[in-house]
């Protein structure tokens, strides 16, 4: 044996590991520059912690002796660690070691990439057994409840399959879906059974080599402060990927359609207008894809309630984590639904909507006065679909002028303006969040504490409640394709998307016009919003260092001019105090806003679920009328696009 050292959150730990041959190789690549140091120490602290299969060292010995300095940089150059997804990561390296090839015979690997920085079995034991220590902690003298869940990706199902026998040794129940079931649907799990806490195997819209865990709390909302940070201690806390038994063991329980009927329930509560739906049955048509992902097992199944007329892309309807028929799984681009646009055409159908693997995000194409399908953005998406239901609301009397102050839209700080604007027209509040569905998530807890708690109300009277005592959610959502429509799920919910934009085309179609018109008429109302999102994407070690350099660059020397406009104002999320329209204060965040001359405002900051840095371009004008928009769209768009090709250009001279 031999010793080495590791650091657990500021702690210099001492641990024991077996001496294999290859590791005298460590300390002359750290010396040469070819390996970094806490690579190093993460390698030897993976040796003591993990379960030590055969493999794993087998892998190992192969990447150290092979020379593989970059990919082992990449593994273990930190530990996995929380963002606004929870825990995400490769699961499949770029280069895949025999030992992990194992004896598959596909293009998948038997067993997943070895790593501290990979989301493999280590790092899952970890965060479930950190989870696990914390639940057991807040909830003393009571066995913890977890409902798992997964999406269709490789290792999906052994993931949650582990997770949920981790839960049982440490005296837990594991509520375990049958089989994949979406991200909104464990949201809505986890409060529907009573649990403590969720879990979901999921890398959302990621590449096909990447898989995660993400972690919801018993309110149904994925993880904020202070159980974020506690339950990180946890984790860092956890002695080895080994798990210690409890003395009592707990169980896995196997759910499945009796949770599917209560979701299908609570999403039916959605739609607004039934008689306008069943009057254009027949009428409006649909193509459904969910990109080898969970939604189908909701999305027709709601879409057959309301008596839509849909299909499905039959190419991508089998669960596959490859995701063969497109290059991204991510519904916002054209090109992953382009088997469902060329059905639609042949189908003659009024729109296209794709949801992602695990069916928290939609995409949708609409037929335009051209008779051509036209992507609309996440931004335009969430402003339709939030015009419709407050100006529904307001024709059914349930929001009026003396309770609308009780009323509220959501959107995260990048997301169009246009939807503020909208809200502040009907006398709604509108609530900003920093980027991240848990945000939102957390003030729907905090509006339900207000009023007291729902308790077993039906939808109508607690809608009542709210307006009354606390605050009604009206809609929320954020531009990189995320929404909801109701508290019931806690996290961004792509079946109910699809069910509310289906509504809400229905209802424009009963007025003889698409959503495009609907959306243009808004433009007329409010002024012409417009965006641009423009991403950079850094990888492995030496692209997360390249991010941490352009924020800090970012934050101490700030641009005075950004497309031939001064810079009126700066805002730092991660230093100033800042309060939200309740006086909440909004939690610390590395993001600078940049205020510009005329109106348009640019925002900067790493993701959190991706190895990318995010710039988000916001731009207005005003529009006399629709004969002006065409013009006035073109002109803004060639504005967003200057800023971003600076932008890019400024970037190149801050990176060095």
């Amino acid at each position: 044996m031999a010793m080495g050292f590791d650091i657990d959150g500021g702690t210099v730990r001492a641990f024991d590991f077996p001496m294999h041959s290859f590791l005298p190789l460590l300390d002359p690549a750290v010396q040469s520059g070819k390996l970094l140091a806490s690579s190093k120490e993460n390698i030897l602290a993976y040796l003591a912690k993990s379960t030590g299969e055969a493999w794993e060292t087998a892998s190992l010995k192969e990447l150290v002796e092979g020379g593989e300095w970059t990919e082992l940089n990449d593994r273990f150059y930190q530990m996995l660690k929380f963002g606004t997804g929870g825990l995400r990561g490769r699961t499949i390296g770029r280069v895949v070691t025999k030992a992990e090839r194992g004896s598959s015979t596909s293009g998948v690997p038997e067993h997943p990439a070895v790593g501290t920085n990979t989301m493999n079995g280590f790092s899952l034991s970890r965060a479930t057994q950190g989870l696990c220590r914390y639940l057991a902690r807040s909830f003393q003298g009571v066995a913890p409840k977890v409902v798992i869940s997964h999406d269709t990706r490789y290792f999906s199902r052994t993931f949650a399959t582990q997770a949920a026998n981790i839960v049982a040794q440490m005296g837990g129940t594991a509520f375990l879906f049958e089989a994949e079931r979406s991200t909104p649907e464990l949201s809505f799990a986890v409060r529907h059974l009573g649990a403590h806490a969720g879990i979901m195997l999921t890398a959302s819209h990621n590449p096909p080599h990447d898989n995660g865990f993400k972690a919801y709390f018993q309110d149904g909302g994925q993880l904020v402060e202070p159980q974020a940070s506690a339950i990180i201690a946890e984790v860092l806390a956890v002695p080895s990927a080994k798990i210690e038994p409890a003395a009592v063991q707990g169980r896995v329980v196997s759910v499945g359609k009796e949770v599917d009927e209560a979701y299908l329930a609570a999403l039916s509560t959605l739609v607004l207008e039934p008689g306008v739906v069943k009057s254009q049955s027949g009428k409006l048509k649909l193509v459904f894809t969910p990109i080898h992902g969970t939604g189908l097992q909701t999305v027709p199944k709601i879409l057959e309630r309301f008596g839509f007329s849909y299909t499905v892309v039959a190419e991508q309807a089998a669960p596959n984590g490859g995701f063969p028929t497109v290059k991204s799984p991510n519904p916002e681009n054209a090109e992953a639904l382009a088997l469902a646009i060329a059905q639609g055409k042949k189908e003659g159908a009024d729109f296209i909507a794709g949801t992602d693997p695990d069916a928290d995000r939609m995409g949708v194409t609409v037929r335009n006065a051209a008779g051509e399908f036209e992507v609309i953005s996440g931004n335009m998406i969430g402003s339709i679909l939030a015009a419709y239901r407050i100006e529904r609301l307001f024709e059914q009397g349930v929001l009026t002028p003396a309770n609308v102050s009780h009323a509220a839209l959501i959107k995260t700080f990048v997301t169009t303006d246009l939807q503020a604007s909208i809200a502040k027209k009907h006398g709604l509040k509108c609530v900003d969040t920093l980027t991240g569905f848990k945000y939102i998530g957390e003030k729907l807890k905090d509006y339900e504490e207000l009023a007291g708690g729902r308790g077993t109300a039906d939808f109508q009277t607690w809608r009542s409640t709210l307006l009354k005592k606390s605050t009604f959610f009206v809609f929320g959502g954020e531009e990189s394709y995320g929404y909801s429509g109701g508290d019931a799920v806690r996290d961004k919910d792509a079946n109910a998307a699809v069910l509310m934009f289906a509504e809400a085309a229905a209802w424009a179609k009963s007025k003889g016009m698409t959503l495009l018109d609907y959306l243009d008429g808004l433009y007329v109302q409010h002024g012409l919003y417009l965006e641009k999102l423009g991403t950079l994407t850094f990888e492995g070690a030496e692209g997360a260092a390249k991010i941490k350099k352009l924020l800090a660059s970012y934050k101490d020397k700030a641009p005075k001019t950004l497309g031939g406009r001064a810079v009126e104002r700066v805002l730092n999320f991660g230093e100033e105090d800042i309060l939200d329209v309740d006086g909440k204060k909004i939690p610390k965040e590395i993001m600078l806003m940049f205020y510009l001359a005329g109106g348009f405002r640019v925002a900067v900051r790493g993701s959190g679920t991706e190895p990318k840095i995010k710039f988000y371009f916001f731009g207005r004008s005003e529009v006399a009328d629709k004969s002006a928009l065409t013009a006035a769209k073109k002109e803004l768009r060639k504005v967003l696009d200057d800023l971003w090709e600076e932008t890019q250009q400024d970037v190149k001279v801050r990176v060095g």
